[in-house]
């Protein structure tokens, strides 16, 4: 077990702090933010080149060096090195928390194993303000990143979802929102879902809908910007679930909420696709067919 005292450690020994930069709007840096960039000995940054434009915005000469995923492994002992010799260094990435989905983590794991304190400071990030927005419960999340680009990494991960009961937050970038889209709504169904992008800018936008809804929208959109997803959580195992209808057809299924509910035949249709987790084309499919 190890205790750190942030602000009380040896004189020899420097601090790594773990830095947020702005996803967007640059009035969302915070005062801490500038104070500590000014003040350390060196910054890691994954983009330099992107960094240094918010170094100039903010008058701040303080020593770049390049840190991401592809150098981490030969610059991470390089960066622990100097602390250890009593300089403090910075991280950044591109925008919003190092670590989360971005380059950081080795470093701080590294960092841990040598008691050299680590900092975090507060800061903007995209998963919070989008999950705030969505329209979605709140009250438990669980934050999943980047889902695997192969169709069949993304099913393995999507399946171990599914029956997680809290509201799921993705990160997706532009060019695979479709295909990442309509692969959830195979595997989830017509859950309830957002869609925001271009977070804290001028063009800021919320899509809400259900995932049927939201594939049918990146599929006539011209889509820009990287996105986060918020999706319903799932309903637990089977053995948790209220499986009222698990004796009903899905032509029933749909019959019982048009009969005992008066629901309209697509709001019908939507609701058991819902119960069961499935796509809502499957039960309009499987409830016309029958009708003929």
């Amino acid at each position: 077990m190890k205790v750190q005292k942030s602000f009380n450690h040896s004189v020899n020994k420097g601090i790594i702090y773990i830095v947020p930069t702005p996803i967007g709007n640059l009035e969302d840096m915070t005062f801490r933010a500038v104070k500590t960039l000014k003040e350390v000995d060196l910054i890691g940054a994954e983009d330099t080149r992107n960094t240094k434009k918010l170094l100039n915005h903010f008058e701040i000469s303080t020593s770049l060096v390049s840190y991401h995923e592809h150098n981490k492994h030969s610059k991470g002992p390089q960066l622990i090195d100097r602390v250890l010799g009593g300089e403090s260094i910075a991280i950044v990435s591109d925008a919003g928390m190092p670590g989360i989905s971005d380059p950081g983590t080795d470093l701080v794991q590294r960092a841990v194993e040598v008691d050299i304190p680590v900092v975090v400071l507060p800061g903007a990030n995209a998963a919070l303000p989008a999950l705030a927005g969505s329209g979605l419960p709140t009250e438990e999340f669980y934050f999943c990143g980047f889902l695997p680009r192969k169709k069949k990494d993304r099913s393995s991960v999507l399946d171990q979802l599914q029956a997680i009961q809290a509201t799921l937050i993705f990160y997706e970038s532009p060019h695979r929102l479709k295909e990442m889209l309509s692969h959830m709504y195979e595997v989830f169904g017509a859950r309830k879902a957002s869609l925001v992008r271009e977070l804290t800018k001028r063009y800021e936008e919320y899509v809400r809908g259900d995932l049927g809804e939201l594939v049918d929208w990146a599929s006539t959109q011209e889509v820009r910007g990287e996105f986060c997803v918020i999706v319903e959580g799932g309903q637990g195992t089977d053995s948790e679930v209220d499986s009222w209808w698990t004796s009903l057809s899905l032509v029933d299924h749909v019959d019982h909420y048009m009969e005992e509910e008066g629901m309209r035949n697509k709001e019908a249709i939507k609701q058991a696709s819902l119960d069961r987790g499935i796509p809502k084309r499957e039960v309009y499919q499987a409830y016309h067919v029958d009708e003929k």
